[in-house]
């Protein structure tokens, strides 16, 4: 009997000591990804769905072991975005990653606690959504594509630069409003500085031909294709037909001019997203979003796309040429 007494107890001990050694229960941490485009026939590999879970994962945030990516599409129907930002928070997801100004509005509206990081081409400052970009306060955080919002001016000097000539600039812009609203003023301060016409040019739906149909009467010398993620979903047709139409047009990100449009100032976009990815990691390490600065880019670039030039029989000025620091042959 006392045998099998310590038989039994030294087994019980070393139960005891086994189930202190098993690894806790891990956690699975929730991130909602609110987005007003449609889902994608096919993931890009430089959209959010492609670069937020691999860089989260290398931060050791695994997605189907410790991660889930709840992500919510509008379908191109921003005024389905507060129901869906009301629909994550409901969830109780740990984080909601906001794609454009739209919807950051609309998950704020649908929580105060739950951490929101934006991503867009916007000023959150200006539009309400954080105090300042150094201590944005509350549950916001983000990454910009562009400094104080946007490179709109910039941009529409380079490409009055590229075509000297040209009198008219047709805006090609999203059907969100708040895109526009942030580009447009100061492209309209530009263009009266430059001495060019603006015209602008809504997409309806996704109907970019119809789009260009309404660009090739206004006859302008050129394109300034508006900063936005909806307009990166669907480059190739837009990129096709600029060339078709023979128009010079610039871009917001080098990647856009790799994939065949004529040039491109700003920043890439592939090493913004992934700062997206870490602030998320920050937060899910117990940091505050509305502790964490507002992420904007310091270094831009000049990319531009010699095949596209000569596919639309465009001949780059020297100076222009001399000034960009990426040429692709």
């Amino acid at each position: 009997m006392i045998a099998r007494r310590s038989f039994v107890g030294g087994m019980a001990a070393v139960a005891c000591v086994r189930a202190r050694a098993q690894p806790a229960a891990t956690r699975v941490w929730r991130v909602g990804l609110l987005r007003p485009t449609t889902r994608p026939a096919v993931i890009d590999f430089m959209s959010m769905e492609v670069v937020l879970p691999r860089t989260l994962a290398e931060l050791g945030y695994v997605e189907g072991r410790d991660l889930v990516i709840e992500t919510h599409y509008a379908d191109d129907d921003i005024a389905r975005l507060p129901e869906l930002a009301r629909a994550l928070a409901a969830s109780r997801v740990d984080v909601i990653v906001a794609v454009t100004a739209s919807a950051v509005r609309a998950a704020m509206q649908a929580t105060s606690t739950i951490p929101i990081v934006i991503w867009g081409n916007f000023d959150p400052v200006q539009m309400g959504f954080a105090r300042s970009l150094s201590r944005p306060g509350g549950n916001v955080t983000g990454v910009l594509i562009s400094p104080d919002g946007t490179l709109a001016a910039k941009k529409l000097e380079l490409l009055k630069e590229a075509v000297p000539a040209g009198k008219r600039i047709a805006v090609l812009g999203p059907a969100d409003p708040m895109v526009l609203q942030v580009q447009l003023p100061e492209l309209k301060r530009a263009a009266s500085a430059l001495g060019v016409e603006l015209v602008v040019v809504t997409v309806r739906g996704r109907d970019y031909a119809r789009a260009f149909d309404e660009i090739a009467q206004a006859k302008p010398g050129s394109v300034f294709v508006a900063a936005t993620t909806y307009f990166l979903f669907d480059r190739k047709q837009i990129i096709d037909l600029a060339i078709r139409h023979r128009l010079p047009a610039i871009w917001e990100w080098r990647e856009q001019v790799i994939d065949g449009g004529l040039m491109a100032y700003g920043t890439s976009l592939t090493a913004r997203l992934k700062l997206v990815a870490e602030v998320v990691g920050r937060i899910l390490k117990g940091t505050p979003a509305g502790d964490i600065p507002i992420e904007q880019p310091t270094t831009f670039g000049l990319t531009l796309n010699l095949a596209t030039a000569r596919a639309i029989g465009l001949a780059v000025p020297r100076a222009l040429l001399l000034r960009a620091d990426e040429v692709l042959q």
